[in-house]
């Protein structure tokens, strides 16, 4: 499994500095006027000023319990709720709901098949001529945020990334082998010989 950190996945930094703060995560007063035009209540605006700021900022919907406290802490000051406040995230299709109003307002599609197949198609083009997974990762970052797409998780690009590597690398192994004669592979065979005692080949 590829490490997060070795690509250009976009999450949250574990140490965040004020001027990101301001950069990413201000909601402007129009944002904030339009998350209270849509919520009822302190909490919930918070929750949806949260998960427009996070999704202009990454592309995807954090989950309730990967939001910084000092991102939940700066927006709820920036809008000047009470403090106290704690964002309260809705759920089920109400959530849904939501997340479709930030999508239209941030100007993204969610069309996670078109998405996959962009991925797969970039990391498959690649893969022959690069072999590491992170590198691969990055390419179909790249091609899915500039088609304008809501980024999947993070575990599928991982996993995709693993089985399509391993398939072009079996193809281009498989093709040198074809090419090969029965003496050329018999001298490759050879060479996994053991030659002294402690196993050297």
């Amino acid at each position: 499994m590829t490490s997060i950190e070795r690509t250009a996945y976009p999450r949250f930094k574990r140490l965040i500095t004020a001027h990101e703060l301001h950069l990413f995560f201000a909601p402007t007063r129009e944002e904030a006027a339009w998350a209270a035009e849509r919520m009822d209540s302190d909490g919930h605006q918070l929750a949806l000023l949260l998960a427009l700021k996070s999704y202009q900022r990454m592309g995807w919907f954090p989950k309730p319990d990967e939001y910084p406290e000092m991102v939940v802490d700066f927006v709820r000051r920036t809008v000047e709720l009470p403090e106290g406040t704690l964002p309260l995230y809705e759920t089920g299709r109400t959530a849904e709901r939501q997340r479709t109003e930030v999508r239209q307002r941030v100007g993204r599609k969610y069309q996670q098949s078109q998405a996959r197949q962009i991925a797969e198609a970039a990391i498959r083009k690649e893969a022959a001529a690069k072999n590491r997974p992170a590198d691969l990762i990055n390419i179909a970052l790249e091609k899915v945020v500039a088609a304008g797409l809501e980024l999947p998780a993070f575990s599928p690009f991982d996993t995709m990334t693993s089985t399509i590597r391993t398939e072009v690398n079996v193809s281009i192994c498989c093709g040198i082998h074809d090419r090969m004669s029965l003496a050329e592979q018999a001298g490759m065979l050879r060479l996994l010989e053991e030659r002294d005692s402690d196993g050297t080949t």
